[in-house]
Parts: C-alpha cells; sequence; structure tokens
C-alpha cells in the first residue's frame, strides 16, 4: 500500500494473473494490494495473425482483488492518448503457473 499511495488519482496499468491489461485511475488501494479503478477499460491486444483490430473494452468503476494483480505502473497519458490501440498487435503474455 505504502508505494502504491502515490499512485492514487494517476492513470495506471495493470497485469493480471490471467493476462489481462487493465487501465484506469487508481481511486483505491489496499495492503492486500487490492485495487480499484475509476473509468477503467481492458485492453484486448490481438496477435499480429488475427483479423479482428484490437479492442479497448469499456468496464467503469472496476475493483481488482490483490491476489490477481501481477504489476501495477503509471501510464505516461501523453503518449497513451497518442496511440490507436486498436491498430496495435502483440503476442499473448501467458497466465500465472503455481506449482
Amino acid at each position: 500500500m505504502a508505494t502504491l499511495g502515490g499512485y492514487l488519482n494517476k492513470k495506471v496499468l495493470i497485469v493480471t494473473a490471467d493476462s489481462r491489461i487493465l487501465v484506469g485511475e487508481l481511486a483505491a488501494c489496499d495492503a492486500s494490494t487490492n485495487l480499484v479503478l475509476k473509468g477503467a477499460v481492458e485492453r484486448i491486444i490481438r496477435t499480429p495473425d488475427d483479423p479482428e483490430p484490437s479492442a479497448e473494452v469499456p468496464l467503469g468503476l472496476y475493483l481488482v482483488r490483490g491476489d490477481n494483480v501481477c504489476s501495477v505502473g503509471l501510464v505516461d497519458e501523453t503518449l497513451d492518448d497518442s496511440i490507436d490501440w486498436t491498430q496495435v498487435k502483440g503476442t499473448v503474455i501467458g497466465g500465472i503457473k503455481h506449482i
């Protein structure tokens, strides 16, 4: 929580354990890394061989459980706003394996 306190009310990108990419304003967090995003969207990045365009799915107010958070980072809003996310292609990140 102490390290995420500086991210409050700022745009963040979260990668989840099941490899989802969520972007939104960090509205709240706690010691268990439960996160609340305001104005959240999920970015679905398609592979280069997929004819479908990538997409941003609006989620609104969204809670991410702490045990599902892999990473959280601040977003450079100027750069982020300049990207047409429907044109971005990439490879699948892959989920977490618990052994």
